[in-house]
C-alpha cells in the first residue's frame, strides 16, 4: 500500500493542465465530502458551505493507508479549514495539505473550480 501514496502529489493552480469535470454541485453534501475517481486516484471533494468554499485532496489517509478522508469531519483550526480522518482524527489543512497534528507528511491537495453548477478538479497530468 505504501506505493499508493506515491501516486498523489500536490497540484498548484499554475500547474493545472486538465480540469476534470467531476460532478454537479448538487451531488456533494453541504459541509461534507464525497469521493471522486480520476484515473487511478481517489480524490476527496469537500463542499465547505459554512465557509462558502470548495476543497479537493487525496482520499488516502497517510496514517491508516485507507481511502477514508472523504468521510472525515470538516472544521476550522484557527481560521484554517481542515479535515479530520474518521478513524484516528488526524487533521489536515484543506488549503495546503499540512498535517495539523505535526506527526505525518502533508497530503496532496488539488485546485477546484465551479462552473455552470459543475465541480472541476485540476490535475497536472
Amino acid at each position: 500500500m505504501e506505493s499508493i501514496l506515491e501516486k498523489y502529489s500536490k497540484v498548484d493552480n499554475s500547474e493545472v493542465k486538465i480540469w476534470f469535470k467531476a460532478a454537479m454541485v448538487t451531488d456533494f453534501p453541504e459541509n461534507g465530502g464525497a469521493c471522486v475517481k480520476y484515473k487511478d486516484k481517489q480524490i476527496a471533494v469537500f463542499n465547505f458551505k459554512r465557509k462558502n468554499s470548495w476543497y479537493a485532496c487525496q482520499n488516502l489517509c497517510p496514517h491508516t493507508l485507507e481511502m477514508i478522508l472523504s468521510r472525515g469531519m470538516i472544521g476550522d483550526d484557527e481560521g484554517i479549514p481542515k479535515v479530520a480522518s474518521p478513524m484516528y482524527k488526524k487533521t489536515f489543512s484543506l488549503e495546503t495539505g499540512e498535517n495539523l497534528n505535526g506527526d505525518l507528511e502533508a497530503i496532496a491537495t488539488y485546485p477546484i473550480k465551479i462552473e455552470n453548477n459543475f465541480v472541476y478538479i485540476g490535475f497536472s497530468e
